[in-house]
């Protein structure tokens, strides 16, 4: 039977059951079980929920009561909360809920005053919680990866120890480094190149472009990170790429006033250096994507992004998880990670790192603010952005200009062009007649021979 449910509006709906539920009380249990019937055929639903309407226990409209418990984070909470996850690189709710804590401060500086029972609410706010309120704004973005080329030292190979498997250290300083193409996809030409060193221990990474990846150019690019590292560097672990074996680098890491124990990883394992391949992309190609940097002039721009903006907020105020411990039973891996913590926190918390630099660290870190920090790296990346789109524009007119065929000029619109004719070359001798034309028989050949 067709209901009247779809032809009916709420509003006529609501009369309609008011109207049955006076009528209901009244009726015997015949009358009841035949405008349960009724009901059930008119509005298209269930006996059982037309016996809950009827009896007042459902309603319609703006009296409806929603099922179950009541939200306990309000709009006022999410947006905050969704704010600092989009400006703070949109962080796993592990990582978050530790993150919250250190820019809730920063927050009030730069919007508005929150009140004591929201900010109470926010930093009790569960992991799981954390990860439900930002999934609906999580966007999923699609990986392009580029090749990587280079020639191998084979001396050097059998000078450099190989490293494999996961270092145990308790103190910073020991770090894996590698290079990130920014070609495009492409290693034809001159373009940028970006070197990344991550320290083992607490998570720290610095990053530096190159102009190439020459063994030079990775010395200058360790020479401007090392300036600037709150640690000394103890080891220095790298892949086998010809831009960190050769001879340049061997002679600026084996020097002897320093005492840097240089290892590699095996070939073609990749998770020998799970820590720095992990910067790779959280650092770097989240950063500034697969598109390619032909121009020298965003080295400088590059690297004013890393160093003032995008690695002070990385290494003061995002917090890093680190794996302790990893067991396999038959297929299944069972992974267990410490607690949330920046880089920065993991050095003050070493007790091998000395007093000067714990607090140098924490002077540090109370003069910058993150949220400048994530404005800042916008503004920056918008710059570079638009050098990148206007040499892309030329080099796409000048390959349109490229391939345009040649067009002749025309006396008039309705003329044809005149056929021109290709004047003869004043060194070639011209041909005689009879040449011009196919000859029906074989012309004989002469053959010349010198006698000595």
């Amino acid at each position: 039977m067709k209901t009247l449910s779809g032809i009916m509006s709420n509003k006529s709906k609501e009369q309609y059951l008011e109207s049955c539920r006076v009528r209901y009380l009244s009726r015997n249990r015949a009358g009841k079980s035949k405008m349960i019937d009724e009901v059930s055929d008119t509005l298209g639903w269930d006996r059982k929920h037309t016996i809950k309407a009827l009896n007042g226990q459902v309603s319609l409209g703006e009296k409806s009561k929603k099922r179950g418990s009541k939200p306990t984070y309000k709009d006022a909470e999410k947006s905050i909360i969704i704010e600092l996850w989009k400006i703070s690189e949109q962080p796993c709710g592990k990582r978050l809920k530790h993150t919250l804590p250190l820019w809730l401060e920063s927050y009030e500086k730069h919007y508005a005053k929150i009140p004591k029972s929201t900010r109470d609410k926010i930093l009790l706010c569960s992991e799981r919680q954390l990860d439900r309120i930002t999934a609906p704004h999580r966007v999923d973005s699609t990986r392009r990866y580029g090749r990587s080329t280079g020639r191998t030292s084979h001396r050097l190979k059998s000078i450099v120890a190989v490293q494999c498997g996961p270092q145990d250290v308790d103190r910073p300083g020991w770090m894996e480094a590698d290079t990130v193409s920014h070609g495009g996809g492409s290693s034809s030409g001159a373009f940028m190149w970006s070197l990344t060193l991550t320290d083992i221990y607490s998570g720290w990474t610095e990053l530096s472009g190159l102009w190439g990846c020459s063994g030079g150019e990775v010395c200058v690019g360790l020479q401007r990170i090392e300036r600037r590292m709150p640690f000394e560097m103890l080891g220095f672990d790298c892949d086998n790429g010809s831009e960190f074996l050769n001879t340049t680098l061997e002679s600026y890491l084996l020097s002897k006033t320093r005492k840097i124990k240089w290892t590699r990883s095996r070939p073609y394992k990749k998770n020998d250096q799970a820590h720095v391949e992990q910067k790779n992309f959280t650092h770097v190609r989240q950063l500034l994507g697969y598109g390619r940097y032909s121009e020298i002039e965003l080295v400088a721009l590059v690297n004013d992004l890393y160093e003032t903006a995008w690695l002070p907020l990385r290494n003061y105020f995002t917090p890093v998880m680190k794996l302790i411990e990893k067991k396999r039973i038959g297929s299944k891996v069972t992974k267990k990670y410490d607690e949330p913590q920046s880089p920065c926190d993991r050095l003050l918390k070493c007790p091998k790192v000395s007093v000067k630099t714990k607090q140098e660290l924490k002077a540090k870190r109370k003069e910058l603010d993150p949220i400048e920090l994530a404005k800042s790296v916008e503004e920056k990346l918008q710059i570079i952005h638009e050098i990148i789109e206007l040499t892309e524009a030329q080099r796409d007119e000048e390959n349109r200009w490229l391939s345009e065929p040649p067009t002749s000029a025309s006396a008039g619109t309705d003329s044809a062009a005149a056929p021109v004719a290709i004047a003869p070359c004043t060194s070639t001798p011209s041909e005689p007649a009879e040449n011009l034309a196919k000859s029906t028989q074989n012309k004989q050949s002469h053959s010349t021979t010198r006698v000595s």
